[in-house]
């Protein structure tokens, strides 16, 4: 009798990722290299001269108050989705769109309190990178904001669940990352006037 031993190996496992997230990814990864880029011109530019160093309008605070907030209630609602609680998943979503259109209406108070100080996005080079920076942001989040909303129509319609929870956790990954970008851009403006 011939017997043979077989020996097999075990299909090694391949890292895969939802090609949504994957997606998402590159564009938080593009979003990086702008402001990273952005804000090394800062740098050199401010190294040049002819820099204007002015007090940032204080609603720049209360807005970075706002953002922090905004990320516990959003971490709450996808805490809340594996859950299976869509009640509090509405509330922190809709707690969320609220702060975040808040945001936006302070940065627009920002730019008035500095148009009221004389400093416009065109002239003084210092003037107009922040208002690029702070400009740029606020459009990434109006896209957070759309983001947020769509989810909240999925929430309604019940199909953000414990068991479909691939939109929420993109939702509450681009969110965080526009609060910590947020945060670095404000504390980068603090530290190089």
């Amino acid at each position: 009798m011939n017997t043979q031993l077989h020996i097999m190996e075990e299909p090694k496992k391949t890292f895969t990722i939802h090609p949504k997230k994957f997606a998402m990814w590159l564009f938080i990864t593009t979003v990086v290299m702008i402001f990273a880029s952005l804000t090394s011109a800062y740098i050199v530019r401010q190294a040049e001269g002819n820099w204007l160093i002015f007090e940032l309008p204080k609603i720049l605070w209360v807005n970075s108050g706002i953002i922090l907030f905004s990320s516990i209630f959003m971490h709450w609602a996808y805490v809340s989705a594996k859950n299976d609680n869509t009640k509090n998943v509405k509330i922190g979503i809709g707690a969320v769109a609220i702060l975040g259109f808040t945001f936006l209406i302070g940065q627009v108070m920002a730019w008035g309190d500095l148009v009221n100080s004389n400093i416009f996005l065109v002239g003084n080079p210092s003037g107009s990178f922040v208002y690029v920076l702070t400009g740029l942001h606020s459009i990434h989040l109006v896209g957070g904001l759309i983001f947020l909303l769509i989810v909240l129509k999925s929430t309604i319609k019940l199909k953000v669940h414990s068991k479909n929870m691939a939109q929420i956790e993109m939702c509450t990954t681009f969110w965080h990352f526009l609060g910590g970008l947020w945060l670095y851009l404000f504390i980068f403006l603090l530290l190089y006037r």
